[in-house]
């Protein structure tokens, strides 16, 4: 049981920082005009990455929105153009 215990901060680190990679390679296509909007769906940490994306998002000049799952217990996070930034 230790074992596993151990494991589990280290499972986690790697979770998030591979989701935190999705939704900064998803950041740059926005950003570089390829895509009008992409969706990465199916996070198991997507809450945790909400701020430091929205951080990342507003300095490459597109915007994060978090879509919630109706039971609250997800969520997907899509990237899209910051229409308020081109007007």
């Amino acid at each position: 049981m230790n074992q596993l215990a151990d494991r589990i901060p280290d499972e986690v680190a790697r979770t998030l920082e591979h989701e935190m990679r999705l939704v900064r390679e998803a950041i740059a296509l926005v950003a570089s005009g390829g895509a009008p909007r992409v969706i990465v769906a199916s996070l198991r940490l997507g809450g945790q990455l909400i701020d430091p994306g929205r951080r990342l998002a507003a300095e490459s000049g597109v915007r994060l929105v978090p879509l919630w799952h109706a039971d609250e217990h997800g969520v997907d996070i899509a990237i899209e153009r910051d229409t308020d930034a081109e007007a």
